[in-house]
């Protein structure tokens, strides 16, 4: 048994507005699910294909008070790739963000309403990768995640030290998956979370008991307006566990 990384949760007080912006920053095509829940993937995409991992943006009222521990880098083909893509961001809404990053040759930025995401320079590993080059998580322990994650999931384990983690779809295509050492501390629900899948055919409860037995756990909140399996990763990172498909 095994599962997939297929899309990211990022909460929105106006998911239709945010879905625009990001629908622009990456290309992609706009739908909806469900009043409230706007989804993104790319234009003719066939859903799930690691090939990209889509973006669902579920409406919350909840106030955003820290930085997300999760975010998304943008990929860039050149110098002026990078230059234009800032720019036309800035044009749709998003600002420059200091998360205490110092010098460094990417651009951090916010989208309008407040989540952090990088826009990085050229760099070959990204080049294959569509619009989004890595999905990246904070975490205290890159090596525990990498050992969690890379058995939770089929990815390939690309790169394992104290400071970083990287896994990619064991297929080679779509972005990466990171983890970043950071000394920031975990604080409330996150805003953006991952969602997994399991294949066609396995068994739901089957696997949730897998993913326990590697040290997933399972948050205290109500269930009863849920038909998924919501889990948290060993370092607390909340994730849902989707049906098979």
């Amino acid at each position: 048994m095994a599962t997939r990384l297929v899309q990211i949760n990022m909460k929105a007080h106006d998911d239709a507005a945010l879905g625009r912006f990001w629908a622009e920053a990456l290309g992609w095509g706009v739908d909806s699910e469900a009043p409230g829940v706007t989804n993104l993937e790319p234009v003719g995409f066939v859903y799930p294909d690691p090939v990209a991992v889509c973006v669902d943006l579920v409406a919350s009222a909840e106030p955003k008070t820290v930085k997300n521990r999760v975010h998304l880098d943008l990929a860039t083909s050149s110098a002026a790739h990078h230059t234009e893509l800032v720019a036309r961001l800035k044009d749709r809404g998003a600002t420059l963000a200091d998360v205490g990053q110092g010098d460094v040759p990417w651009t951090v930025m916010a989208d309008p309403e407040g989540n952090e995401f990088c826009v990085l320079e050229p760099r070959p590993v990204y080049q294959d990768t569509g619009p989004v080059a890595a999905v990246v998580v904070d975490c205290a322990d890159p090596r525990e995640m990498a050992r969690f994650w890379g058995e939770a999931m089929d990815w390939t384990v690309h790169e394992v030290t104290d400071d970083l983690a990287t896994m990619r779809s064991a297929r080679g295509v779509g972005p990466y998956l990171e983890f970043v050492r950071t000394p920031d501390p975990k604080s409330g629900w996150n805003r953006v979370h991952l969602d997994i899948r399991p294949y066609p055919g396995d068994d739901v409860a089957a696997e949730e008991a897998r993913l326990r037995a590697l040290g997933a756990t399972a948050p205290d909140f109500d269930r009863s307006a849920i038909h998924w399996t919501v889990l948290a990763d060993p370092e607390g990172n909340e994730f849902c566990l989707l049906s098979p498909s």
